[in-house]
């Protein structure tokens, strides 16, 4: 579904949360560091980190422990260190996590249009709302949909299949703004709309290289490309 002709005509937004709302790397990597210290791992790099952002906290700490993106680690070791991290992250969770440029700008804009908002993400609840509490951006949206929320998350479009639900809307009259693959997945296996941004957490990757409709400087930025339907 590119869309070609713009403004889209729409009725909800759906905005991811790390890497597009919240650069929450700085965090997620002192997590990641103090769990590498407590099990004697090596050190790792923030600019490495954020490469393993985006698919949940497990693959995360998968990823820190291989050093690669998909490769699986030692059972009992996962098992050890996943408490190990969420302990850690939730002691930082909102330490130096903050809106990226342009996104309080872009909720007040949308809200004032008229656009019905939602939160998607990967991310568990326990700290998902804690996040978004802490930054202030908690009250924009009607609903926040977390990766334990529902059984199954993007890269899965059941999540804006929920949101089309929640709106009482058809796929084709919801965007979803997010900053990686599995975002743009997410949106064309539930026929919505997608932009993404280009400084957010895409495996490293740019997300020029992506199925969607427009590549969008910031949240503020995407409104000259939306109307309300």
């Amino acid at each position: 579904m590119n869309s070609n002709q713009f403004p889209i005509h729409i009725k909800a937004i759906v905005i991811d949360l790390d890497g597009t709302l919240l650069d929450t790397a700085p965090d997620l990597a002192e997590a990641a560091s103090r769990m590498a210290a407590e099990l004697s791992l090596p050190p790792i790099a923030l600019d490495t980190i954020k490469t393993y952002i985006g698919n949940g906290v497990s693959r995360l700490v998968k990823r820190v422990l291989t050093r690669e993106m998909d490769a699986e680690p030692d059972a009992a070791l996962f098992a050890k260190a996943l408490p190990v991290y969420e302990k850690h992250y939730a002691a930082v969770v909102s330490r130096e996590s903050r809106p990226f440029p342009g996104v309080v700008d872009g909720l007040e804009g949308m809200k004032n249009l008229g656009f019905r908002l939602a939160c998607i993400t990967n991310k568990a609840e326990k700290f998902t709302v804690p996040l978004l509490k802490d930054t202030g951006l908690y009250d924009y949206f009607e609903l926040i949909l977390s990766g334990d929320s529902l059984p199954r998350r993007k890269p899965d479009p059941l999540p804006l299949q929920h949101a089309c639900e929640f709106f009482g809307i058809s796929p084709s009259d919801l965007l979803l703004i997010g900053d990686s693959l599995n975002d743009t997945q997410a949106a064309r296996a539930a026929g919505c709309h997608v932009f993404c941004v280009p400084y957010g957490y895409n495996r490293g990757r740019s997300v020029e290289e992506l199925d969607l409709d427009a590549v969008v400087p910031s949240l503020q930025a995407a409104i000259g490309l939306i109307q309300e339907s």
